[in-house]
């Protein structure tokens, strides 16, 4: 399973990439407007420190609007995916952009006819969101499960990324249904690391250490 970073914080990024961890990066309006820089900014400082795909959202209206604006991102950087709400207009727009080879990832997805849809539709990506489902009392992994069986069962390469990971637990069973993609937070990837046995073996072996003479 592949790591995404979800985030616009470039030490995020630099720090989560020193450690070989990241295999791309996803990011979204709510993310760029928490760093205070320009769009372009932010976009350029991200494609030169990940040598991965880097979702950037589309904020238009409308199917010819979204297109326009999708082929003006995707010149920035050859590794720029464009995202794309799974609305009826985003729909007809990545529909067009897979047509002329551009990537789309299909995001804010929510339901497994809507995963389909994006699928038929020509979507490099889909982004189940897992954790905003949660959030209403619905189990957000079995969408997850639900759309990786439809894909199977015929054989779409649209690959799903599970967004919106709001815990290890997410992550793990991400990895364990199958999940092309898991794409989280930065405080998440470093709970992925942390176990309380670990901790407590490295303090018993540096106590034990201090014991041993040393001569």
């Amino acid at each position: 399973m592949k790591i995404f970073i979800d985030t616009a914080n470039l030490e995020e990024i630099k720090e989560a990439n020193s450690l070989g961890l990241v295999d791309g990066v996803t990011t979204n309006p709510s993310l760029i407007a928490k760093e205070g820089k320009g769009f372009r900014e932010i976009i350029d400082e991200i494609c030169a420190i990940v040598n991965g795909p880097v979702s950037v959202e589309a904020v238009s209206t409308g199917s010819a609007a979204l297109v326009k604006e999708a082929r003006e991102i995707t010149r920035i950087h050859p590794n720029i995916v464009v995202k794309i709400p799974l609305t009826w207009d985003g729909l007809k727009a990545t529909k067009q952009l897979s047509g002329e080879g551009i990537k789309v990832n299909m995001t804010l997805v929510f339901s497994p006819n809507q995963a389909l849809l994006a699928a038929k539709a020509g979507a490099f990506y889909v982004s189940p969101f897992v954790g905003r489902l949660d959030d209403c009392s619905h189990d957000g992994m079995e969408l997850v499960e639900q759309i990786l069986t439809i894909y199977d069962n015929y054989e779409f390469a649209t690959e799903v990324i599970v967004a919106s990971i709001r815990n290890p637990l997410h992550v793990l069973d991400a990895a364990l249904m199958g999940a092309d993609i898991a794409t989280m937070p930065f405080s998440v990837m470093k709970q992925l690391v942390k176990h309380p046995l670990t901790d407590v073996g490295i303090e018993r072996f540096l106590a034990d250490w201090k014991k041993v003479p040393k001569k």
